[in-house]
Formats: structure tokens, sequence, C-alpha cells
């Protein structure tokens, strides 16, 4: 295990702005001294004389002994924190500049400023969380519907973290079964051991399964799935955008190419967030800005789940649909033929020939026709893209899960062409190491420092 520092880090806890509450949070040996320091409290005690879990009222002082600010101050003492040290953790006004004021003088005083993510990396570290179920405190704060919020919740408390242990013991015991053999041959039970042990494998492959579908449910979940808007200049992008995000995120003009960069949007549908990206029309340009919008467009298709191709139903197809239809071939796509409330210009079997799975919807943003069965094809799209969102944040995880499946599939093999015990028990080990990485049991400093980069600082 990695060696915990024994420094103080401090950090602003609250969100950056202006606010009711702004809290300041100190966590290390030192945490309570340098409180002590810098607070003086209104019944005059010391914060190193007061019970743990205390909270006093009292002012913090700059170095001259000027008041910064009236404040609350609770005590919270190792082991009993959220990273097993002692925390203190200062309550001012949320201002800007009065949080900044109160965290300079904990840093005057000894502490270090806090790097992203370390009070959730202490608490890992002393074994307060699990590897697991310190990403779920990330899932819990990009958490963006109700059944995000939930699974995330399910993670934290442990649900999966009781599942890999299970699954661990399962693999132990198959291990042992491969032991007793090993050491002793004269008991001819080779035969019968190992019909046992196929079954605990096949057995345990079923709960990877299970546990892979918890993970990429987590994943679509917390992070979302990405849509991409693609079509020719004023084909009616921004206006679907602003229609599905019932705001009015994108600017809409009669004049083509309004939208020059890629404009995001989050929306909810059936639980699941959705990530729209309304980019720049796709035409031939000599305007150096729209070319760089339009290459920005060529990154997100190659980049976006699903891409929602958009066809001016009372024009022409001309060649400007051409090249979208050649862009989007190999993508996960919906075709959809807009302004269907004027007169239809537009031949779809030239679309269509294109995407023989797919059987274009007409819609309307003006009278709304066709939206009601675009979120349906949304929904019905995201429920069959489960097998490929190994590319979503966390997919460190379900790379793990998949390896794992493939050792137990290799011990499998292995004792079908009867080739030694001993060489079933490389791959259950090997299971098992990868196991150990979700937990954080064993896992490698580097893997757990860019984790732990990707929350805020002051978490």
């Amino acid at each position: 295990m990695i060696q915990i520092q024994g420094d103080t880090i401090s950090a602003i806890a609250t969100a950056f702005g202006e606010a009711g509450i702004g809290i300041i949070r100190m966590s290390g040996k030192q945490a309570i001294d340098i409180a002590d320091r810098i607070f003086k409290s209104v019944n005059g005690k010391k914060l190193t004389e007061v019970k743990d879990r205390s909270i006093i009222l009292g002012r913090i002082m700059d170095s001259k002994g000027a008041v910064i600010d009236e404040v609350v101050v609770l005590i919270m003492r190792s082991p009993k924190s959220y990273t097993k040290e002692d925390i203190v953790e200062i309550q001012c006004h949320g201002g800007l500049m009065v949080t900044q004021k109160v965290l300079s003088r904990t840093l005057e005083e000894g502490a270090r400023l806090a790097e992203r993510g370390e009070f959730t990396k202490r608490a890992f570290l002393n074994g307060r969380l699990d590897l697991s179920q310190a990403q779920a405190v990330l899932d819990i704060i990009q958490a963006k519907t109700n059944e995000a919020l939930k699974t995330a919740e399910d993670k934290l408390s442990g649900k999966m973290t009781g599942e890999i242990y299970k699954l661990k013991q399962q693999i132990l015991k198959i291990i042992a079964h491969i032991e007793a053999i090993i050491d002793f041959p004269e008991d001819d039970i080779e035969n019968l051991t190992l019909n046992e042990i196929t079954n605990e494998v096949t057995t345990a492959i079923d709960e990877v399964n299970e546990l892979l579908d918890f993970e990429t449910k987590s994943k679509i979940l917390t992070a979302g799935i990405e849509v991409a808007i693609i079509g020719k200049p004023n084909v009616g992008k921004s206006s679907l955008l602003n229609l599905l995000s019932k705001s009015e995120k994108a600017i809409v003009t009669d004049i083509p190419g309004t939208t020059r960069d890629v404009i995001e949007e989050y929306i909810n549908i059936q639980g699941v967030p959705i990530k729209i990206l309304d980019t720049a029309g796709i035409h031939k340009s000599t305007d150096k800005i729209e070319e760089i919008g339009i290459k920005k467009t060529k990154e997100k298709i190659m980049q976006a789940n699903l891409v929602l191709a958009l066809f001016d139903g009372s024009r022409e197809f001309d060649n400007e649909d051409e090249t979208i239809i050649n862009l989007i071939k190999n993508h996960n796509v919906i075709v959809l033929l807009t302004k269907c409330d004027l007169p239809t210009k537009i031949d779809s079997n030239k679309i269509e020939i294109h995407f023989p799975t797919e059987k274009a919807i007409s819609i309307s943003v003006k009278t709304k026709d066709g939206v009601d069965i675009l979120r349906q094809n949304i929904t019905d799209k995201i429920k069959n893209m489960s097998g490929d969102l190994a590319f979503i944040r966390n997919a460190r995880e379900l790379e793990a899960l998949r390896h794992v499946r493939k050792n137990l599939e290799e011990a499998k093999d292995t004792i079908a062409l009867n080739i030694g015990v001993d060489f079933i028990s490389i791959d259950l080990r090997s299971a098992l190491q990868e196991l150990n990485t979700l937990t954080g049991e064993s896992v490698d400093e580097d893997i757990i420092n860019e984790i732990f980069s990707k929350f805020c600082i002051g978490k």
C-alpha cells in the first residue's frame, strides 16, 4: 500500500462563487492545531480541548489579530472521520474573498493546498473506502438524473464491492479444490472434482456477467450518451437541439452557417442523461471560422455514441447530403427528414438505401410532429448500446471485469483440454489479481493518481 504523506491538506470544499455558506476543509495531524491558531471561540475554549464532533462558534483572525469572518467550526477526530485523519471544517460566509482569505490563513499556518480528490484519496489509502467506492463518490457528484444518483449510491454503499468479494471467495474455493488434487493425487478424486470445478467456474462467469451489466448501467446513467446532431446548413439542427432541451441554447436564424462551434446540452430521456451536440453545418466553405467548425463536427461524429442525421425534406437530395451519408455510413445512426410541415421534395430512398435497417423519421420542429417517435428511437438505441460502452468514464473497471471473464473462460478451456490442473490454477489466480485491482488491493500508484485527478479540489 502507498504510504500517506504526514502533512495537513486544506481546500475550499464548496463551489466557486457567491453562496450562503463557504466551507474550508483541512485533514491531517496538524489540522486542529492550525485551526486553533487562526480561530477564537466565543466561549474562549481551545479547539484542542473540545470533544470530538463538536461545533463551535467563533471568529477567524488574520495574522495581525483582525477579524476576517464569524464562522462555525466542526471538529472530527481520527479515526472517526471521512479520511480517518483529524478533520476540521470551517463554515464561513460564502463570498469569494472571505473563503479565499480563510483558506490563505490555513496555508500560512502550515497546511498545504490539497490536490484534486486528495481527501477521498486519503480515505481510500487509509482504508475508509475501497477503490470502487471512491469512484462512486465522483459518480454521485456528477449524477445528472435520479437513476444515476441511485446507482452511484448503491456502489458507494458497497453493493459492487460485496459482489466482488463474493466472487473472490468463489475463485479461492475453486483453487482450494485444485490444490487438494495436487496434494493428494492418490485419492483418485480428480475426475469428480474436475466436474465440480467446471460447474463452479461456469457459475463464476455468470457472476462476472452480472457485474458487467451493473457496471455498464452505472456508466450509462452517470456519464450519459453523446448524441451528435449533424446535417447541412439550415437543415434544422439548432432548432432540434432547442426543442429537445426545452431551451433557447442555440441561435436559430434563416441564415445558413449560424452555428460555427459545437454546442452541448444535457437532456433526460427515461432517466438516462443524453449529451446533445449541435454541430456546424457540413458543406464546402472558404470561411476560416466555418472550416474550423466543420472540422470539429467531423471529430464529434467519430466520438459520438449516436448520430442524428438530418436531411431537409423540403429540398431535393444534393451533393452535401451525399457527403454527410459518406461520413456516417459506419456509425450508429437515426435518420431524420426535417420540415415535414412543408411539401416534401427529397427522395428518401436515396438516403435509406445506405441504411437498410433504418427507416427515416419525418419530423417538424414547428408542429412537433415525429418528436415522440424520435425520443422512442433514441431510447431503443440506448438499450441496444450496452455492449459498446467500454469507452465511458471508469472504463478501467469494465476492462478489468472483462479480463476476469476471459481468465475464467480460459480456465474452463484448460479443464476441457485436460492438460493439467496446475494450469487451471494459473488462470484463476490471474482472475483474482484483476479483481484486486477493482478494490484497490493491488493497483499501481499511477492508476490511483489518474483516478483521483478527475475529482474537484476539496473532495
